[in-house]
């Protein structure tokens, strides 16, 4: 029998892209406030001072009639994301798709940035970081982004986007992209890239200390196999306990598949997300050692445009329980 990791699966995302494209894919996503939560600190941000300008002057036609200003378009202070993915994948290699959640946490992230300050100078990193969308938004304003997956090809893809895009970020931005292996120790010494024969996407010691003073972690679209969020919680657990006090936020969608042992339709993947983290009124367990709280995603304008949230997507706020 086929393994069910070489089954191939597509987000919903990608529903309106070619069926029969073969290798990487390019999509852009529109961002721009909505209309009812215009920002100024958003263009400031994101849109260039070469803008086009509010010119009032006169101006008239071939045939010397005047001509009207046109009506604004509601996305003309906006700009554009390029990410390249793949439109289908294996399940080991989900991280080459853009995913619901991941457009999500990518709202909430440039909500934050937009209206205030708090994620400003930071250091920051990323776990299943995929495409790297999140990130490389988080550099516009952040001191150091990690980008974190496992795999060569998930962390080429990733670090082709952050070329792709180096335009948006903050050229005083470090954005590195490492690979981190849920199921594997770490950090390990003897892989570090101040060694003599270094590999390629791992740490150095610099990297490390950078990690313990960072005080936010980002997450999306990494709940989806019991034993790989167990390893997930489990570094996660370790990450929380270097050095400064850090925040998780974390998106994640509920997937439903009917269970022959319940003889019904369960979301076994976030049965098991719920066991390794404690809602903040909940009475505290041992195997909880991560408390949280929803974030209700209804209060968060949507910035990325083109996609439908759906009913089945939540965003945690997630710290230690210690």
């Amino acid at each position: 029998m086929e393994d069910e990791e070489e089954f191939e699966v597509m987000s919903e995302v990608h529903l309106g892209c070619p069926p029969d494209s073969h290798g990487p894919h390019l999509s852009r996503f529109v961002i721009s406030p909505p209309l009812e939560a215009e920002s100024s600190r958003f263009h400031k941000l994101f849109i260039c001072e070469s803008s086009p300008s509010n010119d009032q002057s006169i101006a008239l036609d071939e045939d010397g009639d005047l001509v009207l200003p046109r009506r604004r378009s509601r996305f003309a202070h906006s700009f554009t994301l390029t990410i390249q993915h793949s439109i289908t994948s294996t399940l080991r290699d989900v991280g080459l798709q853009v995913w619901k959640a991941e457009l999500v946490l990518s709202d909430f992230v440039l909500h934050k940035m937009c209206t205030s300050s708090d994620f400003d100078g930071t250091v920051s990193l990323e776990i299943g970081c995929g495409t790297g969308l999140v990130g490389i938004l988080l550099a516009r304003v952040a001191k150091v982004v990690f980008l974190t997956d496992y795999g060569d090809e998930i962390l080429d893809n990733c670090a082709q986007n952050v070329k792709i895009n180096s335009p948006l970020l903050n050229p005083l931005a470090v954005v590195n992209v490492r690979e981190l292996d849920w199921m594997g120790q770490w950090p390990l010494q003897n892989s570090l890239s101040d060694c003599k024969d270094p590999k390629r996407y791992s740490w150095s010691s610099l990297d490390l200390e950078q990690v313990k003073s960072a005080t936010f972690v980002y997450a999306a679209d990494v709940i989806y196999k019991d034993d790989l969020t167990v390893a997930l919680f489990s570094k996660i657990e370790r990450l929380m306990s270097m050095g400064s006090k850090k925040v998780l936020y974390l998106a994640l969608e509920k997937r439903y598949n009917f269970s022959m042992d319940e003889m019904e339709v369960v979301a076994n993947g976030y049965a098991c997300f719920r066991r390794n983290v404690r809602e903040g009124q909940e009475e505290e367990t041992k195997e909880a050692k991560l408390v949280g709280k929803r974030i209700d995603i209804t209060e968060i304008p949507q910035y990325v445009k083109g996609y439908e949230r759906g009913q089945d997507v939540e965003l945690w706020e997630i710290r230690s329980a210690s």
